[in-house]
């Protein structure tokens, strides 16, 4: 997916040091996202840009798109990342410039590697369910995988972990001993979980691993802060278990990883290292090289935003 903003603001990442466990609870923006989905964008934030390698976290739905067109996200670029794909409902259909054409379903994995380079379309498909429901997330890659091949992965089959009053699908990384078949190039956990109403559990994290929760449905509380649909609650690092408890049926994801001890820049659909491989991106992609073609999307590609003015520079996340 897409950052359709006309005028994005560079962003720095990276490079923060553990914080402990902490309580933040993070306050989304709306963003039009397309010809008629507005998206609760979490990630980055004023007061947190990223956790662990995950750098981009947009909520949206549920939309009744009974009547309208749905997820229409024209062909665009990316760098230095990779996209996840998460549905609670509806279809989203996928074409890239590998050649890739896949309807991603709910609980469905659609994973992206842009590598050094990559162009990509997400729409939904004619005709399509009623609502549409789910997230878009981005994670970092390190330097040593960011020049790598694109790729695109669909899993449409995923492990999951069960206990009294609860179910979780492994997205990415490993959960309770449930690894997800999702590449991954850092130490880092996604995961969608459902309590059923009245649940209580501890559910066990890595202590090395910083970590957020994301509801999507249904009310709960994590570590005793109440969470509606679209909160995001930031945990910090150095916890063994999170307690939860669900006072409605309720699904949220988890996420988590290692702080991510690289400078970054990001800035519209490209993370680098330098204002100058931005630079360079974006005349790329507006001269039509590098990105490869998106074949079989009915209209135009995005046109790149203008550049901020000044130099975009790499930082860290500690302001």
């Amino acid at each position: 997916m897409s950052n359709l903003d006309a005028r994005p603001a560079p962003t720095t990442c990276g490079g923060e040091r553990d914080t402990g466990p902490v309580r933040d609870l993070l306050t989304a923006r709306r963003v039009p996202l397309g010809e008629s989905t507005v998206v609760r964008r979490l990630l980055p934030n004023l007061g947190r840009r990223m956790v662990g390698a995950w750098c981009f976290v947009d909520h949206y739905g549920p939309d009744d798109i009974a009547d309208e067109p749905g997820m229409q996200v024209p062909p665009h670029p990316h760098m230095g990342l990779q996209t996840v794909s998460w549905l609670h409902a509806g279809e989203v259909l996928h074409r890239d410039s590998l050649g890739s054409l896949r309807t991603i379903r709910p609980r469905e994995l659609g994973l992206m590697t842009s590598g050094r380079a990559i162009s990509h379309s997400e729409e939904s498909p004619r005709p399509h369910a009623r609502y549409l429901h789910g997230a878009q997330l981005w994670v970092a890659l390190p330097d040593a995988h960011r020049h790598r091949d694109p790729a695109f992965e669909h899993h449409p089959d995923l492990p999951t972990v069960t206990a009294p009053g609860l179910s979780a699908t492994v997205i990415l990384g490993t959960l309770d001993g449930a690894t997800s078949p999702g590449t991954t190039h850092t130490p880092l956990v996604g995961a969608d979980l459902t309590l059923t109403a009245g649940t209580a559990h501890r559910l066990p994290l890595d202590p090395d691993f910083e970590y957020a929760v994301l509801t999507m449905s249904g009310t709960l509380t994590a570590d005793g802060v109440p969470l509606d649909p679209g909160a995001m609650l930031y945990l910090g690092t150095g916890r063994r278990d999170l307690p939860l408890h669900a006072t409605t049926d309720a699904t949220f994801l988890l996420l988590g990883g290692e702080p991510f001890a690289e400078k970054l820049v990001m800035w519209w659909n490209f993370i680098a290292r330098s204002g100058e491989e931005i630079v360079q991106a974006r005349s790329e992609w507006m001269e039509g090289s590098r990105f490869g073609e998106v074949h079989g999307y009915g209209g135009p590609r995005l046109a790149a935003p203008e550049l901020p003015p000044g130099s975009l520079k790499p930082r860290g996340r500690v302001r």
